[in-house]
């Protein structure tokens, strides 16, 4: 493999496109393609950047060779963007149906079956463990990739969402709270409101998969 394949196989490899490779390296989209095609060669200057870039060696970029330490990162890592992308959204979306199966029992059990309180409560916060911890769990373990700018911009705009969710039920959780006066059942509404907050996670998850798949 020349390097001109190398440079493409690596950039597809990263989810670039030769505007934001060619932004990082302050040269011109037509220079990277140039590098693509094997109509030019990168300078001196850019072998550095263009290896801290895909993060490689130099050897593996120039001769084709991998170093231990890559190979050993690769294996670490193990999982593609796409997979962890995949493998994100399975997780919410199993979380999410917990959830959402233990404040329906939730509310049943307060308005139905007479149980003490400290007990239904407890059993509801057992059920949402498992999924809570299987979230964190992911995000913790998973390999970190180099965001697009389409990803920043959405990661952006799903904050701004959630915010614009969270204060609504703030809102409405003292509205219902001083109208009912059941202080000990509406806090709820925050359980909810994380629930809602991960649905919108999952669609923006579910529409980059569906992008990707196109």
């Amino acid at each position: 493999m020349n390097i001109g394949e190398k440079l493409f196989e690596l950039r597809k490899k990263k989810n670039l496109s030769q505007e934001e490779v060619a932004d990082k390296l302050n040269v011109t989209r037509q220079t990277v393609s140039k590098w693509e095609t094997n109509q030019s060669t990168p300078d001196f200057d850019k072998i550095v950047p263009l290896c801290e870039l895909f993060e490689i060696s130099t050897e593996e970029l120039l001769k084709g060779r991998k170093t231990e330490e890559n190979v050993k990162n690769e294996s670490e890592k193990g999982l593609t963007k796409e997979e962890v992308k995949r493998k994100t959204a399975e997780i919410i979306s199993t979380s999410v149906f917990t959830y959402i199966v233990a404040v329906a029992i939730f509310i049943v059990a307060i308005d139905m079956i007479k149980i003490n309180e400290i007990i239904i409560v407890s059993i509801f916060l057992c059920v949402i463990a498992w999924p809570t911890a299987r979230i964190i769990k992911h995000f913790i373990s998973v390999p970190k990739f180099e965001e697009t700018k389409e990803e920043k911009r959405e990661k952006i705009i799903i904050k701004e969402i959630n915010s614009i969710i969270g204060a609504i039920c703030v809102v409405i959780y003292f509205l219902v709270s001083f109208t009912t006066m059941a202080w000990h059942i509406t806090w709820i509404i925050f359980i909810i409101n994380g629930l809602i907050c991960e649905i919108v996670k999952l669609i923006f998850l579910l529409k980059e998969d569906s992008i990707d798949e196109k």
